[in-house]
């Protein structure tokens, strides 16, 4: 079945056609008019009331198609889940989405029971994303003595902070450096406005002043993007906190719950478990919700290469991320040549989208921004009429 899917316009996508959303839901949707101006954030594909996807042939929600049809899921999904547990998406990001993490299963039930207009449903989001251009993110804490160099060598970072705090995270033995961190990270993102503003001027112009080799150092250029998008925003320090990482087309990342991320720039897939459960504390526009970010994080200290997440070889065209978690797994076919080729058969019912190239589905062309679902079990045949063919298949892991 093909499917029609929504587009999300929020601030920070790419606007028109340098939008990949865009371009795929111009192929998605043939009523789509882009506009120049506008930005196209996200395609979202799947059931996700947000956002829910259409049935092309008989223009019903796919979630009620599903509802009425349960068998099309697979035995293990219904067992489990009883609904399409994953969320699949293509977003476009021109400037940074957030410093943002997401809850637990547990903790998102409280969160959506205290604050549902805020936390819309009690599920967890562990998400995955994988880069079709070159892609920019903050992921995760960075290692203790990267963290100590930028403590020592930032002095409106020890100003915002404080002085005491600094010095207990700089001296502190491994038992304690968790709790440290914690301290230190809490007094920067609940410090006042105008301390972070003045402490950002004060950076800024002694950026300006600094060597190439020393402003690279001081990821200087990465600074002065993040205050041109959210100036005076806390925000503009996470690169000191975090690691930066940048992805080339293929590289794959996985943010479990309760890891620090904020996407910064380029075009990636994603798939995460049905949810839109996020938790802010910078670079945005939208409510922060710093005591619970600062007290729910892991702190877990990592070097940046550790965030990658590496796929497995099924065949020769196809190749499967699979997380420690059953809501979702993502596949990736990649076919460079005119042939014949028959999906692998899954054990849950799956979501498609092409990204690049032509082919044919039965008696359907398939092509640039084509969604589609699958039943479980289903052995779809695909005969690529014309080369470089790239397709992303969301699964649930069972």
């Amino acid at each position: 079945m093909m499917l029609y899917c929504f587009v999300q316009n929020y601030h920070w996508g790419k606007k028109g056609r340098n939008s990949e959303v865009a371009l795929l839901a111009e192929g998605n949707r043939t009523d789509l008019q882009i506009d120049e101006e506008k930005p196209y954030a996200e395609l979202w594909m799947g059931t996700h009331p947000s956002g829910p996807s259409v049935i092309v042939e008989s223009g019903l929600l796919l979630i009620d198609w599903i509802q009425k049809n349960p068998k099309v899921l697979g035995t293990d999904v219904r067992a489990r889940f009883g609904h399409l547990p994953f969320l699949f998406k293509v977003l476009s990001v021109d400037q940074a989405l957030s410093i943002q993490a997401h809850p637990t299963k547990e903790h998102a039930k409280k969160l959506h029971s205290s604050n549902p207009d805020i936390y819309k449903d009690p599920n967890h989001k562990p998400e995955m994303a994988i880069a079709l251009t070159r892609f920019e993110a903050l992921c995760g804490f960075r290692p203790i003595n990267e963290l100590k160099k930028f403590l020592q060598e930032i002095s409106e970072l020890r100003f915002i902070i404080g002085e005491e705090l600094v010095a207990n995270f700089l001296s502190s033995d491994e038992a304690n450096l968790q709790n440290a961190l914690r301290k230190c990270f809490r007094a920067l993102m609940s410090a006042p406005d105008d301390v972070v503003g003045n402490a950002i001027t004060s950076f800024l112009s002694t950026l300006s002043t600094l060597d190439e080799p020393t402003r690279e150092s001081l990821h200087a250029d990465l600074v002065e993007r993040l205050h041109s998008h959210y100036p005076g925003d806390v925000g503009v320090f996470g690169p000191f906190f975090f690691n930066y990482i940048i992805l080339n087309p293929g590289d794959a990342i996985y943010l479990p719950a309760n890891e620090p991320h904020a996407y910064l720039s380029g075009d990636c897939v994603e798939c995460m478990a049905c949810s839109d459960n996020v938790v802010r504390a910078g670079l945005t526009p939208k409510l922060k919700d710093i005591d619970t970010l600062c007290e729910m994080l892991s702190y877990i200290c990592e070097p940046a290469d550790a965030k990658l997440f590496t796929g497995s070889k099924e065949d020769d065209y196809t190749t499967v991320y699979k997380p420690s978690v059953p809501d979702f797994a993502l596949i990736k076919i990649e076919i460079s040549t005119k042939m014949d080729y028959f999906l692998t058969p899954r054990r849950s019912a799956s979501i498609c989208i092409v990204i690049e190239g032509k082919a044919k589905l039965g008696n359907k062309l398939i092509q640039r921004g084509s969604v589609f679902f699958f039943k479980a079990s289903e052995e779809p045949f695909i005969k690529i009429i014309e080369s470089n063919f790239l397709l992303f298949q969301a699964v649930a892991n069972v």
